[in-house]
């Protein structure tokens, strides 16, 4: 799955494809706020399970009825190869690892105060989330984000002028507030670089 079949997935190009992702992802949340994972996992099996040898017992039949030799239905799938290569595992652990070793950088960054201002905002956003986290569980954050990413980017594409519009005075309000602050504060203004 490459990138432009991810925002076509978003954009809601193909509904009837975006349609079973976003009902699927939604459905297997919805799901784990009243079951357990284990429960949610086996009652998935155990549905695909019933779909795939009701099939297979179907096709069996038909075939003895008919006298015909058509094979197992799934022997398409029986036979496609689904290890995956180690260049390909390499590739995303590197990716993966220089993610990891910048978060690592910015955290420590942040928590031994290289910049008072960047350190400020961070504890901000912590104190936030204090509260994001007393309101909401990460189940519930979950299910918002997998709402607000289905969402969003359709919304923004039909009205993006009035968007942008409204972003650029928040943006320009936002900037004049936190000039003003840094002047009035010693100590608050960012460093050159």
């Amino acid at each position: 799955m490459d990138a432009r079949s991810v925002v076509d997935l978003l954009y809601w190009r193909d509904v009837k494809k975006t349609g079973v992702v976003f009902g699927a992802s939604l459905f297997l949340l919805l799901s784990l706020t009243v079951f357990s994972i284990v429960s949610v996992v086996a009652y998935i099996a155990l549905g695909l399970l019933s779909v795939t040898i009701s099939l297979r017992i179907y096709k069996g039949v038909i075939q003895a009825i008919q006298k015909s030799d058509d094979g197992h239905p799934f022997r398409a799938y029986l036979d496609k190869d689904v290890a995956v290569s180690e260049e390909l595992v390499q590739k995303y652990s590197h990716v993966v690892l220089g993610h990891f070793n910048n978060t690592i950088k910015e955290l420590r960054r942040l928590f031994l105060v290289d910049d008072l201002v960047d350190s400020l905002k961070f504890a901000v956003l912590m104190w936030v989330f204090t509260y994001v986290g007393a309101l909401f569980n990460g189940l519930t954050l979950m299910i918002l984000a997998v709402i607000s990413l289905f969402s969003i980017p359709i919304i923004y594409e039909k009205h993006q002028v009035q968007i942008d519009h409204y972003l650029g005075l928040v943006n320009k309000n936002v900037k004049e507030a936190v000039t003003k602050i840094q002047d009035k504060i010693p100590g608050l203004k960012r460093k050159t670089e």
